[in-house]
């Protein structure tokens, strides 16, 4: 390559002063004010800065070098990190949805909770002039962008492309994936446990020595796909679980129809039915279910639209409700025992004690449940009962846990 080698240029340092004058005019110009400006930081050095909880979405940070930034709970939604040297930044909560980062190194850096819905991550090539004023291009000293050693806990990278990642030893713990492009991706010894990998595509991906318990593996593309050595003890894929359909002697759209009217009727009409350790992954859509009082130990219902469905005093002991909507439900009483409630979205379900005849109540069972990342924003949980549960990252916004037995603090 002719001229100098643009992989070693100095890239001008940004101070303080220029960063927060920068975030203001382009907060202006997001929001249509007069003298809104849209940050343009091309090829500049804005390591270490912090750039925290700011609105920095559709900015243009191509070939910056942004190691050990913090851009925890940041807006980058739509910015152009082409190229960019992310090298340990602190990304906790930020926003990356339709982010470019095709070529981006993010090594070590922490993404713990971020969303990167549709953000590309794939091969990158940067433009720049040498000293003789000419245009050269060239791949950054990272190819594919390079996630070795990141952290991506819960992260949402529903959508995003990325081919040919280099993620090595990456933590994508209770991750969404959920129709992700990994297709060649390097993924050895990637520790994927409890993500949820539904439609994702990993033609020729290499998944050496991955972790993978208690992953979702459903509608997964796994044509030439390396798992020499990869752990997938209780991964949920497209094969059926629990016992046979079969066993309820009608059809399940028979079952719910007579087991509701078995409700309403106080016992008198419909029938009773047990529906436990069944797989109902394929009901479908089903807000406003009624299943009062089901027996339902060990159901498998991961990932459907439950809202509003009625569960009071119903037994839920170590069912699947992974990635369910149970936005509204009503749950007073239920036994969730060891439930998997990862990811469910709680919010302004009723989670409180079941009023019975003579005063009794019986509160909520969440005892051993994992709760890591739901979403239990105004949910109510009075009394509930959560000895030994994992609500790592839950939220917890307007949730009423008065009288609720907890756990004890988790990170």
């Amino acid at each position: 390559m002719a001229g100098m080698d643009t992989s070693k240029r100095q890239r001008p340092k940004v101070g303080y002063g220029e960063l927060l004058a920068t975030i203001a005019d382009h907060e202006k110009y997001r929001q249509r004010l007069p003298g809104g400006k849209r940050a343009i930081f091309q090829f500049r050095d804005l390591s270490h800065l912090t750039m925290a909880g700011a609105d920095l979405a559709g900015a243009d940070f191509t070939g910056c070098n942004l190691q050990s930034a913090n851009f925890s709970d940041s807006n980058l939604s739509n910015a152009v990190l082409y190229g960019a040297d992310l090298r340990g930044a602190v990304m906790h909560g930020a926003r990356l949805d339709r982010a470019d980062l095709r070529g981006a190194s993010l090594r070590g850096a922490d993404l713990t909770g971020a969303r990167l819905q549709d953000a590309d991550m794939r091969d990158g090539v940067i433009a720049e002039r040498d000293i003789s004023g000419n245009m050269q291009l060239k791949k950054p000293d990272y190819d594919a962008v390079d996630l070795g050693g990141a952290r991506l806990v819960a992260a949402d990278l529903t959508g995003a492309n990325m081919t040919g990642v280099a993620a090595g030893r990456t933590d994508f713990t209770d991750a969404l994936l959920v129709n992700c492009v990994l297709t060649r991706a390097n993924l050895t010894a990637a520790r994927l446990d409890g993500a949820n990998l539904s439609g994702a595509d990993l033609t020729g991906a290499n998944l050496k020595d991955a972790q993978l318990r208690g992953a979702v593996l459903v509608g997964v593309k796994l044509e030439n796909t390396m798992m020499a050595g990869a752990d997938i003890k209780d991964v949920l894929d497209d094969k059926p679980r629990g016992r046979p359909l079969a066993e309820l002697g009608v059809p399940i759209e028979e079952a719910f129809r007579l087991y509701r009217l078995w409700v309403e009727t106080g016992g008198r009409q419909g029938r009773l039915f047990d529906f436990s350790r069944l797989d109902l992954r394929h009901i479908g859509a089903r807000p406003g279910l009624v299943l009062t009082g089901a027996v339902m130990d060990g159901v498998i219902l991961q990932g459907l639209d439950l809202q509003r469905a009625s569960f009071q005093g119903a037994r839920l002991a170590d069912a699947d409700l992974r990635d369910s909507n149970l936005c509204g439900a009503d749950l007073r009483g239920a036994n969730l025992s060891g439930a998997l409630l990862v990811r469910a979205d709680l919010r302004d379900a009723d989670l409180g004690p079941l009023m019975v005849s003579g005063n009794r109540a019986f509160p909520v069972n969440l005892m051993r449940s994992l709760l890591r990342s739901a979403d239990l924003r105004g949910a109510r949980l009075n009394q509930a009962w959560l000895d030994e549960a994992d609500m790592s990252r839950a939220l917890l916004e307007g949730a009423d846990l008065s009288d609720a037995r907890l756990p004890l603090r988790q990170g």
